[in-house]
């Protein structure tokens, strides 16, 4: 029996060199093709972590969403009490009546620190340019003066949690000059039944 007999690269025709390199060039395409599905898989994992740790932190950051939503109720009922109290009435109270008004007053100024120290704050709408992303309008009303699209008047103050919009400034803007008869927007202008 010759030398040869068991190599298979013999009996098929094909030099042993040429066959070694064919195996070579399959098995370094493979390590190509490895080392890409790892650095995908590597950068995909990095994306996740980085997704998560941004999840983690806005779920962080915006949990108190909800509640902050239902704390403004309570400071808006605090600001239109002490905003129904003409100063006049305040100076001729009896002692008891004004320490309850201080106490309000003290407890509003309490709410809005602390709304603040968890990061939402209002939003500064008088006299701004009308911004839909920030305000609601509910009416337009003769400017007086100031230019088409400038707020007014602000119905209910407007509040950010963070860089989001908690609520939207209720305010009504100046329309322009031309128009002669107030206009409101579609919603406020419907007709009951109609």
């Amino acid at each position: 029996m010759a030398e040869n007999d068991n190599d298979p690269s013999v009996d098929a025709g094909i030099p042993g060199d040429v066959q070694e390199r064919d195996e070579l060039g399959q098995l370094r395409t493979e390590v190509v093709d490895l080392r890409e599905k790892h650095l995908r898989a590597l950068a995909e994992l990095e994306n996740t972590r980085r997704r998560a740790e941004r999840d983690r932190l806005d779920a962080s950051q915006y949990a108190v969403t909800r509640f902050a939503r239902d704390m403004l109720a309570v400071s808006d009922s605090l600001q239109r009490a002490l905003a129904h109290i003409p100063p006049e009435t305040v100076t001729g109270a009896p002692a008891d009546v004004k320490a309850v008004l201080e106490g309000v007053e003290a407890t509003e100024r309490q709410l809005t620190a602390t709304l603040e120290r968890h990061g939402i704050r209002a939003i500064n709408a008088m006299d701004a340019k009308f911004d839909p992303h920030l305000h609601q309008a509910i009416a337009e009303v003769p400017g007086n003066g100031k230019p088409a699209g400038a707020i007014v008047d602000v119905v209910q103050t407007g509040y950010v949690i963070g860089d989001r919009l908690l609520r939207p400034a209720m305010v009504t803007v100046a329309r322009s000059s031309d128009d002669s008869t107030e206009k409101t927007t579609p919603a406020a202008s419907q007709q009951p039944g109609g």
